[in-house]
Formats: structure tokens, C-alpha cells, sequence
């Protein structure tokens, strides 16, 4: 048994303690906003908020989790996250869209640590975050207007 807040609630997930964050999530709590890429960290489809810091769900044990805070997409509220979602509809960012949760992911935590970022932040944090249709300069775009709105 895995005990977390998800999403802002107290939530306990019967788990096995190795298994991904991401089968945690997906499987067991019904929470398939999150998605499997590559499954070793290399894509970034599995971006998830662990305690306000973006990380990859599918490498990261349910254990690891233990008594922390996990926000996946269907979770994120709040300023940042409502810049970030109206950029990427105003700039029509997404094209298949299978990478957007984990993009979206990683902007609002580029963006809640860093309200202003460079171009070089952007490319920095954003850096892992693989989109196979190549909607890089809209993404990027995207968050240096979601940085305007929030201003």
C-alpha cells in the first residue's frame, strides 16, 4: 500500500512498491492523462509533478512516492497552469498531441520556478520532452506567451 496525496487528495494505491509511478497511476488510480513513451526517461510522455518538481513516472517506483505530493495533468490548476493551457489552444500547439500532458507537465514546472524564463531556460527545461510531430517552436512559443499572460 502506497499512500500519497494525488491530485489533492489523500489517496492510497494497493501497489506493488516497484512498480512504476506511471502503471500506479494509469492502472490503478484511472488516471491515463499521463503517457508511456519510451519507458526509460528518454521522452518525457510521463512527466509528472512529484511534490511541485516535474518527473518521469515511468522509472520512478510507487515507493519512491511514498507520503508525497503527485500532480498529473488531470491535476494541475492554479495561474500557471491556466496560462499554460490557454497559450497552447491560443497558438493551436498541439498537432497529434500524444506528448502534450508530459510538454504541458514540464512547462508549468519550468514556469513556476522560473516566471520569466530565457530561451535558454525554455530550451533547458524542456530538454527530454520528445514530440514526434516536431511542434517545438509552437511549444516553445507557447510558454513564453503563458510567461506574458502571467506577467
Amino acid at each position: 500500500m502506497i499512500r500519497l496525496m494525488l491530485n489533492g487528495r489523500e489517496t492510497t494505491l494497493d501497489v506493488d512498491p516497484d512498480m512504476p509511478l506511471l502503471w500506479a497511476l494509469r492502472d490503478h488510480a484511472g488516471l491515463t492523462g499521463t503517457k508511456y513513451g519510451c519507458g526509460i526517461a528518454q521522452c518525457g510522455a510521463c512527466t509528472v509533478h512529484l511534490d511541485g518538481q516535474p518527473i518521469r513516472a515511468c522509472v520512478t517506483p510507487a515507493s519512491a512516492v511514498e507520503g508525497a505530493a503527485i500532480t498529473t495533468i488531470e491535476g494541475i490548476a492554479g495561474p500557471v497552469a491556466e496560462a499554460v493551457r490557454a497559450a497552447w489552444r491560443d497558438l493551436d500547439v498541439v498537432q497529434c498531441g500524444y506528448c502534450q500532458s508530459g510538454q504541458i507537465m514540464a512547462a508549468v514546472g519550468l514556469l513556476s520556478q522560473t516566471p520569466s524564463p530565457t530561451e535558454d531556460d525554455v530550451v533547458a527545461a524542456m530538454e527530454g520532452n520528445l514530440c514526434r510531430c516536431g511542434t517545438y517552436q509552437r511549444i516553445h512559443a507557447a510558454i513564453a506567451d503563458a510567461a506574458t499572460r502571467l506577467g
